[in-house]
C-alpha cells in the first residue's frame, strides 16, 4: 500500500470513530486518497457523503450541516485556491461558534519550494479564524504513523469543540505525495487498526471547567435580549424575574410568557424607550442586525451583561459589566408592572402593524414575511437570509414558537446562503423553508449545483426579487442626496431571468404573481424548489416610514411617552 493511500484510510476511519458522520467534499487531484477513501466509506454506510463542485457551496453545505446538528462536520478540498474558497465558511464558523473540521490537502514541502501548479501557502490559511492548525507530515512507509495520525484526528475532533460550551472551526493541513491512487497492494508495515473497542484513538474529557454564572443581576426592571438561538432556560430565567424578553427574529421561535414579540420595534422608538429605559439588560449570544439593539447596548445608562462563550464578546461603547457563560439564579423580586407596560407596548405595535400592514400591496418584505411565517409547518426550520430578510421577519411581528430559526449571524454576510439552508434542511430531516433577497440567492447560486447523486432537501426557498440591494434603500446613502449615484453602486439592479437560472439547474421554479399564488406555493410539498416574488424596490423606503408612524402612535398612546412614565 502506498503511503498516500495507508494516510487516507486511517484518518477518515478515525473520524468515525471520533463521531463524524456527515462529510462534504469538492473534488481535486491533490485531495484524491481522500476521496477515495470517504467513497469507500459511504459504501459501506460509515459516513454520508456530499459532493459539491464550488468549494465555496461546500464549506457553507457542511456549515448548515454542523449548525443544526450540533456535531461536527467535516469538509473536504484539494490544494491551492480551492483551500481559499473556504475562508469566508470558516469566518462565520468562528464567528458564529460552530465545529467545522477543514481537511485541505497540499503538496509535500519540497514540492511547495519549487513553485508546484495549485499551490499557494496553505499554513494558517485561515489565521485567527480557526481554534486550532496543523500540518501533518508527509506520510512514509515506516512504523508508528498509524497512532500519530489517529491522534492527530483526536486533537482537530476535540479542538473543535464538539461537545463543549464554546465551538468553532479547525484546520488540518495533508500533504500528500504520489502516488494518490491506490496500487492494488494492502501490505504495509504495521497494522493500521484503530482501537478494538470502536472508539476514538484517544478519549478527551470536557476541556473546559463548569461554565461560569452571571452575578450582577440585581434589578427588576431589566430586559432578556436573545440573540443567538432562542433559549427554552433563558425564557424561564426571565419569567422567574418578571423581565420581558426580546429577540432579533422577533417572534419566531421565541417562547415563554414573556416573549415581546415585536420587540426590535420597541427599541426603536425614543418615545417609548425614555420613559422604560432598562435597568440592565442580559443579552446571550451576539448581536448583529439592528441598529436599536447596539444603541441599548452602548447606553451607558444601562447596565450590560452577557452571556458569551468566549473572548470575542460583542462591547458596544466597551462598557459591558460582566461575561458569564451560564445565567446562574438570580435573588430578584420582580416588578409586575414592569413587565406589563411591555406587553401592552407589545400589543399596540403588533395591532397596529396588523391594520397597516392590511393596507400595503402584498408584494413588500414584510408582508411577505408574514405570509411564509404563517404558512411554515409545526417544528419547520425557518432560514433567515441578512440584510432586508432578517429585518422583515422581526418587524413583521408574527408569533411562531414553534419554529426553529436559523441565520448565518456569525459573520452576517449575505454568502453561501444557499448552501448553508440546504445543509441545514438536510440535518433537520423535515420540513425547512428560507427567505431570501435576489441577490443573496444569485450570490451563491451555485448552491443549486446538485449532481444526481447527491442529498435533496424537502426545502421551500422564497426569494424576495426586488432588481437589487434594496438594504440600501432603507440607509443614510438611500436618502434622496444621494440619488444619482444610488442605482449604480448601491442598488446594482441585475435583471437575471431566475426562473431559467433555475431550470439550468433542474430545480423547481415557482412564480407567485399574487397572494393567491405564494399561498398554493408555501403548501408544503418533499423535496427543493425555489418560489420566487417579484417587487419594486423604490417603494421600500416609504413603507417603512409609513409602518415606523403607525407603530410609534399607538405604541405611544397605548403606554406613553416621557410624560407618561409608568
Amino acid at each position: 500500500m502506498n503511503p498516500s493511500t495507508a494516510q487516507a484510510e486511517v484518518l477518515v476511519d478515525e473520524l468515525v470513530r471520533n463521531g463524524v458522520h456527515e462529510v462534504v467534499l469538492s473534488p481535486g487531484s491533490r485531495n484524491a486518497p481522500l476521496s477515495l477513501a470517504l467513497h469507500h466509506a459511504m459504501r459501506v454506510g460509515r459516513v454520508r457523503l456530499h459532493v459539491r463542485v464550488d468549494e465555496r457551496s461546500a464549506g457553507f453545505l457542511a456549515l448548515g450541516l454542523a449548525a443544526r446538528s450540533g456535531r461536527p462536520v467535516v469538509v473536504v478540498c484539494t490544494s491551492g485556491t480551492a483551500a481559499a474558497n473556504l475562508h469566508p465558511a470558516v469566518s462565520e464558523a468562528w464567528h458564529a461558534g460552530v465545529p467545522l473540521i477543514v481537511l485541505t490537502a497540499d503538496r509535500p514541502p519540497d514540492l511547495r519550494a519549487a513553485g508546484a501548479n495549485q499551490t499557494i501557502d496553505q499554513h494558517h490559511l485561515y489565521g485567527t479564524a480557526v481554534r486550532w492548525f496543523d500540518e501533518l507530515a508527509v506520510a512514509e512507509h515506516r512504523t508508528g504513523q498509524n497512532a500519530y495520525w489517529r491522534t492527530q484526528i483526536c486533537r482537530a475532533r476535540h479542538a473543535s469543540g464538539a461537545g463543549q460550551r464554546r465551538r468553532g472551526p479547525v484546520q488540518l493541513n495533508v500533504p500528500l505525495r504520489e502516488p494518490l491512487v491506490p496500487d492494488g497492494d494492502s501490505d504495509w508495515c504495521e497494522s493500521l487498526q484503530g482501537r478494538s473497542d470502536g472508539g476514538p484513538w484517544t478519549h478527551l474529557g470536557a476541556a473546559e471547567q463548569p461554565g461560569s454564572a452571571l452575578t450582577s443581576v440585581r434589578s427588576p426592571r431589566g430586559v432578556m435580549l436573545l440573540a443567538d438561538d432562542h433559549d427554552d432556560e433563558a425564557a424561564r430565567w426571565a419569567q422567574r424575574l418578571g423581565w420581558p424578553v426580546l429577540a432579533e427574529t422577533g417572534g419566531v421561535g421565541l417562547g415563554g410568557a414573556n416573549a415581546v414579540v415585536a420587540g426590535m420595534w420597541l427599541l426603536a422608538l425614543p418615545g417609548f424607550l425614555d420613559a422604560h429605559r432598562p435597568e440592565q439588560v442580559v443579552c446571550v449570544g451576539r448581536p448583529t442586525v439592528f441598529r436599536q439593539v447596539q444603541r441599548l447596548l452602548a447606553d451607558r445608562g444601562v447596565e450590560v451583561l452577557l452571556v458569551h462563550g468566549d473572548s470575542g464578546w460583542p462591547a458596544p461603547a466597551h462598557e459591558v459589566r460582566e461575561v458569564a457563560q451560564t445565567l446562574g439564579s438570580a435573588d430578584v423580586a420582580a416588578d409586575p408592572e414592569w413587565l406589563a407596560a411591555w406587553q401592552r407596548a407589545d400589543r399596540a405595535a403588533r395591532a397596529a402593524l396588523d391594520a397597516a400592514l392590511e393596507s400595503e400591496d402584498w408584494a413588500s418584505g414584510p408582508v411577505v414575511a408574514c405570509e411564509v411565517l404563517d404558512a411554515l409547518p409545526p417544528e419547520a426550520l425557518f432560514v433567515s437570509g441578512s440584510s432586508n430578510p432578517t429585518r422583515d421577519v422581526a418587524l413583521a411581528a408574527r408569533h411562531r414558537p414553534d419554529v426553529t430559526v436559523h441565520r448565518n449571524r456569525g459573520a452576517a454576510g449575505i454568502d453561501g446562503t444557499v448552501s448553508t439552508a440546504v445543509g441545514a434542511a438536510l440535518a433537520h430531516g423535515g420540513p425547512t423553508y428560507a427567505l431570501l433577497g435576489d441577490l443573496t440567492f444569485l450570490h451563491d447560486s451555485n448552491g443549486l449545483l446538485l449532481g444526481p447523486a447527491e442529498w435533496r432537501p424537502d426545502l421551500t426557498m422564497v426569494v424576495f426579487n426586488d432588481d437589487g440591494g434594496g438594504i440600501f434603500s432603507l440607509l443614510e446613502q438611500g436618502g434622496p442626496e444621494h440619488r444619482e449615484s444610488f442605482e449604480r453602486v448601491f442598488g446594482t439592479p441585475h435583471g437575471t431571468d431566475l426562473a431559467a437560472l433555475c431550470a439550468a439547474h433542474g430545480i423547481e421554479h415557482v412564480a407567485a404573481h399574487r397572494h393567491s399564488d405564494l399561498a398554493e406555493a408555501l403548501r408544503f410539498r418533499p423535496g427543493l424548489r425555489v418560489v420566487e416574488v417579484r417587487s419594486d424596490r423604490a417603494r421600500l423606503r416609504g413603507l417603512h416610514d409609513r409602518l415606523h408612524a403607525a407603530v410609534s402612535a399607538a405604541v405611544l398612546g397605548a403606554v406613553g411617552g416621557p410624560e407618561r412614565s409608568e
